[in-house]
């Protein structure tokens, strides 16, 4: 299972000069309202979840079912023109990167080095086109994700070719009722040449002086921040997920993952768009919490009402992606409540933990980002 995030770039559109700091609390767009998108990209999480149930294997459904759901927001994602690039890259990603998580675990120092690293390069690629961006990102919440269930590397492989199969079930069927088969032929036709130029690439920047080049230039790969500010944002990324990553190994909970996690969706270069999401992220986790328990405490549903549910509210999540954020936080926390409930996981103490989980995330991004606030203070402008 993997949690997902419609718009990952962290340079987002500017508003308006007169649009107050926290309109997008309470501004709904139900013109970005997709059911037709949100109905295909469900498919394939029914099949796995259900499916799963069906053949008496609900775990791997889970797995499979998390994979098809985080792959379905790629279709969103564009990466040189193409729907399905973001898609392929993002499944290949996050295999390697359950098979890494589950062997770093959470115990040690390994998650907190590995995640620290992860989310350094997501920081520099939020600068990048989104597909690029939300690659990345999608890779580092699998790293946190599959940290909480440590593994040797016979069943960390095991659930990473699960986790594959979930997002090339995704991206099948997304192709087949899109009918964007000739685009997914013509992809994964020049895969192995894009994967190649880039191998070819790093071996012709392996070189001492090329690499320490390569490093001194690489601000001017980042066009939309200045040299600055997106050195600065990569560091206070890593810094957050690093910090975020020790208090979830302090914490020893296994859900604790949530908290690095959240570190990582609501970071953003102004300090007031990560107060925002965070504050957008709790609200609706919180409520998305609280809608759960309260069905599971009184009806008490079997694995396939589990399945069905976790489905209906995939559904809710797609269609809602880019509406609002906190609506979108509420779908998405039902549907993990009830995707993880399939594991014979307790509902309410999962979304106990999810909820806390969250707001010492949310912390942790706002306190590592308080000397932004101070510079924003200072600056003539805002007085």
């Amino acid at each position: 299972m993997a949690e997902v995030i419609s718009n990952p770039s962290g340079v987002t559109e500017a508003k308006a000069p007169h649009s107050p700091f926290f309109a997008d609390l309470y501004t709904f767009d139900w013109c970005a309202l997709t059911l037709h998108t949100a109905l295909i990209t469900s498919v394939p999480v029914v099949i796995a979840l259900v499916g799963g149930v069906l053949v008496g294997h609900p775990s791997a459904g889970l797995i499979a079912g998390g994979g098809a759901m985080t792959i379905g927001f790629g279709l969103n994602q564009r990466i040189s023109d193409s729907r399905l690039m973001p898609m392929i890259f993002a499944t290949l990603a996050m295999a390697v990167s359950t098979f890494i998580g589950m062997l770093a675990g959470h115990t040690g120092f390994g998650l907190e080095i590995a995640a620290t690293i992860y989310a350094f390069v997501y920081g520099l690629l939020t600068a990048q086109a989104a597909g690029i961006s939300w690659v990345g990102q999608q890779a580092a919440v699998v790293l946190l994700v599959t940290s909480a269930f440590p593994a040797d590397a016979y069943h960390a492989m095991q659930r990473a070719l699960l986790t594959l199969a979930g997002g090339a079930l995704q991206i099948g069927l997304t192709s087949l009722f899109l009918r964007i088969l000739p685009e997914l032929r013509h992809d994964l036709a020049v895969l192995p040449q894009v994967g190649y130029a880039g191998v070819g690439q790093v071996r012709h920047h392996l070189g001492t002086a090329r690499v320490l080049r390569r490093l001194r230039g690489l601000p001017k790969a980042l066009p939309h921040l200045t040299r600055a500010a997106s050195v600065t944002f990569a560091v206070r990324m890593a810094v957050t997920v690093g910090l975020a990553s020790e208090l979830y190994r302090w914490r020893g909970v296994q859900s604790g993952y949530w908290i690095p996690m959240t570190a990582l969706l609501v970071q953003k270069p102004a300090f007031f768009e990560t107060l925002v999401r965070g504050a957008m992220r709790v609200a609706g986790t919180l409520a998305g919490a609280v809608l759960s328990t309260f069905f599971l405490v009184h009806i008490h549903p079997d694995p396939l009402v589990l399945a069905i549910l976790a489905a209906f509210f995939a559904f809710c999540a797609f269609a809602t992606s880019s509406v609002n954020y906190g609506l979108f936080s509420l779908f998405l926390t039902s549907y993990i409540v009830f995707l993880l409930s399939l594991n014979q996981l307790p509902g309410p103490v999962i979304a106990e933990r999810r909820a806390y989980a969250t707001m010492a995330g949310a912390a942790v991004a706002l306190v590592i980002h308080l000397d932004a606030l101070r510079r924003h203070r200072k600056d003539p402008s805002n007085t």
